[in-house]
């Protein structure tokens, strides 16, 4: 629980910072993993990078514990990605605006395979267009953002939507192909 880390008084402070500049640590040392000032990432999270495929994870960014993140992704500042989110940059790569939440259990999958009747699933080509979000969005829980979209800023994805299009920047959208249902500067 990334946001207990924030909230630690100074006297708990001190120990946790040490504890997480140790795991933080141990993740770049294995990968290609930037990870910026003020950051939490939890020991059980799974981060996976190698040469252009880097994970760029921003100033004040929390990663959950049993996260899936495979670069090329690159998270803004104040990003938070919850418990069991599931990323995967493709060739293409995800690009996550400052102050975006995805909550639990989200899947972000930057690529796609082919479906040609005349080959079997397995031998079908890969193709990567990438995932762009912008800042201030929350994406809810088990949520699934497609290849080749782009979310505008400010924008809500309801819980359990797929979306499957670009949204534009405030729209709340919702359903199986995600559409848009409202505008959050109308619901105050």
């Amino acid at each position: 629980m990334p946001w207990l880390y924030f909230s630690l008084k100074p006297r708990h402070r001190k120990w946790a910072e040490e504890w997480q500049r140790e795991v933080q640590a141990r993740f770049m040392e294995l990968e290609t993993v930037q990870i910026a000032e003020g950051c939490f990432v939890a020991p059980e999270a799974r981060l996976f990078a190698e040469p252009g495929r880097t994970l760029v994870i921003g100033p004040g960014s929390s990663i959950a514990a049993d996260v899936f993140m495979h670069g090329p992704v690159v998270l803004g500042r104040e990003v938070s990605i919850n418990a069991r989110a599931s990323l995967d940059g493709g060739a293409a790569g995800i690009h996550i605006g400052d102050g975006t939440r995805i909550a639990t259990g989200a899947a972000l999958y930057a690529f796609n395979h082919g479906l040609d009747p005349d080959r079997d699933i397995r031998e079908q080509p890969v193709t990567s267009r990438g995932i762009r979000i912008g800042a201030d969005v929350w994406i809810g829980a088990n949520a699934g953002v497609t290849d080749g979209v782009t979310i505008g800023a400010h924008a809500v994805v309801a819980m359990g939507a797929v979306v499957t299009r670009d949204v534009p920047e405030w729209a709340i959208v919702a359903g199986v192909p995600a559409r848009v249902v409202g505008d959050r500067r109308e619901r105050r």
